[in-house]
């Protein structure tokens, strides 16, 4: 099978900056850390502390990786920051706009900030 991605090799992916999330768990299989890469799906796994569960889902990517790499499987990279505007529309209710539109006049600021504000916390 042809590999889609003659130029990038293991090397290439694993320097990426993939997003791995750790997180602590306390479940029916007793206390652990739990990793996963969120571009990588079903990239996962797990350590008893925080570096050991780091250093198992790196090696769990290498493994991923080069299983896409051999077939000629599509490999998502990772999301870098100029791929976003700043900016999405949303519509709402007229109702809420007029809240928010009220709510922000009340406090000073324009209804951009306000919501802003409101999405922040």
């Amino acid at each position: 099978m042809a590999n889609n991605n003659q130029s990038k090799d293991l090397a290439y992916y694993m320097a990426l900056p993939y997003t791995i999330q750790i997180r602590f768990m306390n479940d029916e299989s007793g206390q652990y850390f739990y990793a996963s890469v969120a571009e990588l799906d079903g990239c996962q796994s797990s350590g008893q502390t925080y570096s050991e569960a780091y250093e198992s889902v790196r090696e769990a990517m290498e493994g991923h990786l080069s299983v896409k790499l051999e077939f000629g499987d599509p490999i998502p990279e990772p999301v870098g920051e100029d791929q976003f505007s700043g900016k999405f529309n949303i519509r709402v209710p007229k109702s809420l706009h007029r809240q928010l539109s009220e709510r922000a006049a009340a406090e000073n600021v324009s209804l951009n900030q306000y919501c802003l504000y409101k999405l922040s916390k």
